[in-house]
């Protein structure tokens, strides 16, 4: 399509994904253009438009032309190496094209998504609309409201042993906005960023936002995902800045056990440098017998731990946007310094929302474990499910709403009209074409040989993706019955 904008010239392409599969990067692209000439009298003129209603499209810009005084000037479109580093989040960008197939008919079961199928409890969603009507819609302080900045501190001492003021304390849109503030707010260019393996598909990212170095320490399924003591002792260098620690654990579910965090802490100890933030947003969805532990609550800790948590997951709050960061006032203070001079404040009735769903009662009350004894029928039903499937490691999930399975047993696989499993992106492109089940490679989790599941859905849901994901593995000749 053509269109004609008075003193811009612009070329851009339009790549049409529809019929190719959401993981191949190499799949042709259908692409129309869209050009911008100058017109002096400034007149809009569309030539033409093209419409298409029937398909996803993503445009791509790639150059940008001026006239100025008849001669044309190309604008420099280069971005900057910091940006150009970061990959985007294969966890988002798996969820959209699931989205886009399920709108455009196809009967796509989605477990990509790391969001509660809940909806927010009844008392939080009422807060939020009384907030509105009640006109509490006008900017909070920077930090957040004193009242929920005081209930987060409540919150933090009857929960989980931590003492802090308010001062102490920032709200932010959503702990991830947390997470980057804080690792901007104490690493230089070149420090080192310690990130067990398998990870949050955004920590790595965020160090080298920071123009840090991400070190990635793998751990194993038969460690049940764990960081060894050891291995991050051998790791550490005069760098090293930042360890993070998530548990309960995104991608694997894993849970530290108190003895292994003080095992950790005690290396830690040795390293005046090393500050570690301890990813708490899955602290409520737990199973028994397994117990949460704060990271700063050991002994020697408080003093180096910024702790992150928030409203997303226990709360079902995803799209409300809030979570919180607590540490020495030192670097809780630069975090704040970056957010004043970035977003501002959290939204005001997300926040009086938040409130109210630290008032619902210890770990949430009944709300919130209705949801996690849900989430454990779920995780019960698909452990049993897939212990049936041969090659298949399982180490079982002790928190959160994921499944981190081990397939690289059926890697190396010929399939007639799809063509090479070799790895965990190709998995799960078959799975998706085969069985119509959207879930994530866990190559974007940094364990190439695993992928994720997420049993954020209805049991009904789980139980045919369940059948369709074994029907379309009961399918291959692995490599050793060929």
């Amino acid at each position: 399509m053509a269109a004609q904008i008075s003193g811009i010239s612009s070329t851009c392409s339009v790549a049409s994904f529809k019929n190719q599969s959401p993981f191949d990067s190499h799949s042709s692209i259908r692409s129309s253009t869209l050009s911008f000439s100058s017109n002096l009298n400034g007149n809009l003129s569309i030539k033409s438009l093209e419409t298409r209603t029937s398909q996803k499209s993503s445009t791509i810009c790639s150059a940008v032309l001026v006239e100025h005084n008849s001669e044309q000037m190309e604008v420099d479109t280069t971005l900057s190496p910091r940006v150009n580093s970061v990959k985007p989040s294969k966890t988002v960008a798996i969820t959209d094209q699931a989205t886009a197939l399920v709108e455009a008919g196809v009967p796509v079961i989605r477990l990509a998504a790391g969001e509660p199928d809940f909806d927010t409890p009844a008392v939080i969603a009422q807060a939020g609309i009384n907030a509105i009507r009640e006109g509490y819609t006008r900017y909070t302080p920077n930090a957040g409201t004193l009242e929920l900045r005081t209930a987060i501190c409540k919150k933090l001492k009857e929960e989980n042993g931590l003492s802090y003021t308010p001062d102490q304390i920032v709200v932010s849109n959503g702990a991830k906005q947390s997470i980057l503030q804080a690792i901007l707010a104490v690493c230089s260019p070149g420090d080192e960023v310690i990130v067990p393996a398998p990870f949050w598909v955004s920590y790595p990212e965020m160090a080298r936002l920071a123009d840090a170095t991400p070190v990635i320490l793998p751990a194993t399924i038969s460690e049940n995902f764990l960081l060894d003591p050891k291995l991050l002792e051998s790791k550490l260098t005069e760098k090293s800045r930042l360890l993070i620690l998530c548990s309960p654990s995104n991608p694997t579910g894993s849970v530290y056990p108190k003895e292994l965090l003080q095992e950790i802490a005690r290396v830690v100890a040795k390293h005046p440098r090393l500050l570690v933030i301890s990813d708490e947003i899955y602290e409520h969805i737990i199973y028994s017998p397994a117990v949460h532990t704060s990271f700063a609550s050991l002994p020697g800790m408080w003093e180096r731990t910024l702790t992150v948590n928030g409203f997303s997951k226990a709360f079902a709050m995803t799209g409300w946007r809030l979570g919180y960061i607590a540490g020495p006032k030192h670097f809780i203070a630069a975090c704040n310094k970056i957010q004043s001079q970035s977003t501002s404040g959290a939204s005001s009735i997300a926040q009086k929302a938040a409130v109210a769903a630290l008032g619902m009662g210890h770990a949430g009350g009944e709300d919130v474990s209705h949801m996690v004894k849900a989430f454990r029928e779920r995780r019960d039903f698909l452990v049993s499910a897939f212990r049936e499937l041969d090659g298949v490691k399982i180490s079982e999930p002790q928190g959160a709403f994921y499944l981190f399975l081990d397939f690289s047993h059926y890697y190396g696989t010929e399939v007639d009209g799809f063509g090479l499993i070799k790895d965990s992106e190709s998995l799960c492109r078959y799975l998706l074409e085969k069985g119509q089940v959207a879930l994530v490679p866990g190559d974007a989790f940094g364990d190439d040989s695993c992928i994720r599941i997420s049993y954020a859905a209805s049991l009904s849901d789980l139980q045919t993706a369940a059948d369709r994901i074994k029907k379309a593995i009961l399918t291959l000749n692995t490599p050793s019955n060929i």
